[in-house]
C-alpha cells in the first residue's frame, strides 16, 4: 500500500498568466509490435505499444544474470577477481559449435568473474553465463532460481526465467517489455559502476583461434558507437519475438531506456532504435525539479532506532515534457509503507509522483538517505512516544 507523506518541500509550479497552453504530445509512428521508451530521470513513458505482452527475450535475459552477479558483488558475497573453472560438461554444452554466441572459453580454463561479465555482455557469451551460474550456485538450475527471486524482488511482475542466458527452453523464459525497462532502470540505478564498466565495451579479446591469433569480437549493441550517448544494454533474437533490443542512451543529463521487439532484421532493429532514441531526445525535454541527494521528505520506520528516515533521489529528478511546454505541475511523495527496521541506506522507500498539466503522472523512486538499525525496547518506546507527541 502507498501512503501519502505529509512532508514534501516541493512547490507546485503553475504557468504564468497569459502564457500559452501546454503543447500536445509529440507523434511517433512505428511498425514495431512491441516498443517502449522511458525517460529514466522522470519515470515518464514517452511511447508504448505491446508493453505487457510476454515473449521470449533470448539474450536479453543475460541482463538479469548480470544484475544478479553485480548485486552479489555489491553485497560483498562475491569478488569480481574470483576465478571460476570452466567445467568439461559446461564447455561441451555451450561451446561455439553447439551453444550459439560464445566468448570461446576452453575446458579447464580459469576465468575471473570480471572477465566473464565482460564476455556475457559484450559478445553475449552463452558459455560465460553458464560458467557464472555454475560457479556461483553449483548448477544453472540453482542460479535460475536466484534470478527469479531477484526478478520478483525488483518488481518484474510478468517475467520468468528458465536459463541464465536466454537459450530456447520450451517456453519457460518469458518477459514483458515493461519488465525489461524495469530491469534496465534498476541495474543502472543500483549498480552504476558496474553498468559503466561492462555495458559499453566496444570489443572483447578473449581466446585463441586455430591459427594462433587472438580472437577479437565486437560488441553486439547495434547503436553503440553509432548513436551519440548510447552506452548499453543487450540485443536478443528468437524466431517468435524477432530481432529485439533493450538499450539506453544519455544526452544532456537525460537518460532514456528503450525496448524494441518483433523486428524483421538486424537492420530494421538498428534503424528503429536510432529513430526512437532521436525522437525521444529531440521532441522531449527534461526540466530538473529535484537535485540528486536533496531531502524530499521523511518516511516512518517501525521498530527502528529512529522513528523516521529521510527520502532522497539517487539521481536528479527531471520532469519530462514536450519541447516548448508552458504548463505547470503538481508533485507528491508517497511512501512505501509500512517500513520495518532494519532499513539500509539506498533502499527504495518512497516514490515522487510528478504530474505535469495535461500529461500522465511521472514516478521516480526515492531511497533511504541513511541506515536505520533495528531498535531495542527502549528505542521502540521513544519512537512510539515521538509518534504520539511529535517530541
Amino acid at each position: 500500500m502507498l501512503a501519502l507523506s505529509a512532508s514534501l518541500p516541493i512547490a507546485a509550479a503553475d504557468a504564468a498568466p497569459g502564457t500559452k497552453a501546454p503543447v500536445g504530445r509529440p507523434i511517433y509512428v512505428t511498425q514495431a509490435p512491441i516498443i517502449v521508451l522511458k525517460d529514466m530521470d522522470s519515470g515518464a513513458i514517452l511511447f508504448s505499444r505491446g508493453a505487457d505482452k510476454r515473449f521470449a527475450p533470448a539474450s536479453m535475459a543475460k541482463v538479469m544474470t548480470a544484475y544478479v552477479v553485480l548485486d552479489l558483488i555489491k553485497k560483498g558475497e562475491l569478488s569480481a577477481d574470483k576465478p571460476f573453472t570452466v567445467g568439461e560438461a559446461t564447455w561441451k554444452k555451450w561451446n561455439g559449435r553447439n551453444g550459439g554466441s560464445t566468448m570461446f572459453l576452453r575446458p579447464g580454463e580459469r576465468v575471473t568473474v570480471d572477465e566473464l561479465l565482460k564476455g556475457l555482455i559484450t559478445v553475449s557469451g552463452n558459455d560465460a553465463a553458464a560458467v557464472l551460474a555454475v560457479g556461483i550456485d553449483g548448477s544453472e538450475e540453482a542460479f535460475v532460481k536466484r534470478m527469479n527471486e531477484m526478478a520478483a524482488k525488483i518488481g518484474m511482475e510478468s517475467s520468468r526465467f528458465g536459463t541464465p542466458n536466454g537459450w530456447p527452453d520450451g517456453g519457460v523464459t518469458r518477459v514483458s517489455a515493461d519488465d525489461l525497462v524495469t530491469l534496465a532502470d534498476r541495474l543502472i540505478r543500483d549498480h552504476p559502476d558496474g553498468y559503466a564498466r561492462y555495458f559499453s565495451i566496444p570489443r572483447l579479446q578473449h581466446g585463441i583461434s586455430p591459427d594462433g591469433k587472438p580472437i577479437v569480437q565486437p560488441n553486439r549493441n547495434p547503436i553503440l558507437g553509432r548513436f551519440a550517448g548510447a552506452d548499453g544494454l543487450k540485443t536478443g533474437h528468437t524466431a517468435e519475438a524477432g530481432y529485439c533490443f533493450l538499450g539506453s542512451a544519455k544526452r544532456g543529463g537525460r537518460r532514456l531506456i528503450m525496448v524494441i521487439a518483433g523486428m524483421e532484421s538486424e537492420k530494421a532493429r538498428r534503424d528503429e532504435a536510432e529513430r526512437l532514441m532521436t525522437w525521444g531526445f529531440e521532441q522531449w525535454e527534461g526540466r530538473k525539479i529535484v537535485s540528486a541527494g536533496a531531502k524530499v521528505g521523511h518516511v516512518e520506520v517501525g521498530k527502528g532506532r529512529a522513528p523516521m528516515v529521510a527520502a532522497e533521489p539517487g539521481m536528479a529528478v527531471r520532469m519530462t515534457v514536450p519541447k516548448g511546454y508552458a504548463g505547470g505541475y503538481r508533485a507528491v511523495m508517497r511512501s512505501r509503507a509500512p517500513l520495518i527496521a532494519p532499513v539500509a541506506r539506498g533502499t527504495p522507500v518512497a516514490d515522487l509522483i510528478v504530474t505535469p498539466d495535461g500529461l500522465p503522472p511521472q514516478t521516480t523512486p526515492l531511497i533511504a538517505a541513511a541506515d536505520v538499525a533495528r531498535g531495542g525496547w527502549l528505542a521502540r518506546l521513544r519512537t512510539g512516544f515521538y509518534r504520539l507527541t511529535g517530541w
